[in-house]
Parts: structure tokens; sequence; C-alpha cells
């Protein structure tokens, strides 16, 4: 596997993490077992503070629930910087789950889904993007469009 140096594309596409997220209840972050990191799921927020609600294909368009499900992704990155010290440290993505909240007859999951695993290939290249699952569910914590689920392994 070539290595990419994930702090250096960060720089270099002007992408600047938003600041680590902080639970909205009894819960952390992350947790790292072995040579897992096990991230909480993750939702657009900046802060504390939501930037998209509603549902995707009724209140937002499937562009805007690509850029929601591309900031909760933002947000992953964010928790596993603050964990790991440097995006570096992670070899691969083990999982990608992006839950997407919908009306019934909504069918573009997978067009939303993509907000994640663009910016995962960005950043650490197509050696390490990971397998995916996309549901559309009734609804998110908190009223938001889409939750983000990562699984990363790292380097010790």
């Amino acid at each position: 596997m070539v290595a990419v140096d994930a702090e250096a594309r960060l720089k270099e596409l002007a992408l600047v993490l938003p600041p680590p997220p902080t639970p909205f209840g009894a819960y952390v972050e992350a947790v790292q077992c072995g040579s897992f990191l096990f991230l909480s799921g993750m939702l657009p927020v900046v802060g504390h503070e939501p930037i998209y609600l509603g549902l995707v294909g009724q209140e937002l368009s499937t562009t805007e629930g690509y850029d929601a499900t591309r900031a909760a992704c933002l947000s992953g990155l964010a928790a596993a910087r603050a964990h790991l010290g440097s995006l570096n440290r992670v070899r691969s993505i083990a999982k990608l789950g992006v839950y997407v909240a919908t009306p019934a007859h909504f069918r573009e999951h997978p067009k939303v889904a993509d907000g994640a695993s663009e910016l995962l290939l960005t950043v650490f290249g197509e050696e390490r993007v990971p397998p995916r699952i996309v549901l559309g569910v009734a609804s998110i914590p908190l009223g938001m469009p889409v939750e983000v689920e990562l699984v990363l392994e790292i380097e010790p």
C-alpha cells in the first residue's frame, strides 16, 4: 500500500477540520481497541451546533444531503485526529456506515453517501477507500439528516 500523507493532503486541499465534536449524551467520541479506532456516529455539526436539519428528499436536496454527509465525515476526521494526534496514523478505513434520514420514496442514498466516500478518497487515496453500508432511516438524533460511522485501522 502506498503511504499517503493525510495531513499534507488536507493542507494541499485547503481542507480545515472543524473542532472535534463533543458528545450530545453519555458516550465518548472515540475508543481505541487494539489497532482499531471506533468512532461514535458523527453528525453534521460544527462545535455543538447542527449545520443541517431535516429529511433528505423532503426538506433537503440530494446535494444538500451529500454536503451534510461530507460535513459529518469531516467531524469524524476531527475526532480521529484529536484521539490519534495525526491522521497519518490511519492505516486503513475498515468500515464506513452512512445513515440517511429520508421519506420512504427516496432512492438516492448512494449519492448522499458519496459525500463521505469521496472525502475519504481525496484525503487518504484509492488504496484506503473503505467498504460501506448505506441505510435509509426514519429519523436521526436531533433531527439531523445523516449520521456517519467510521472504524479506522491505525498504526501503533
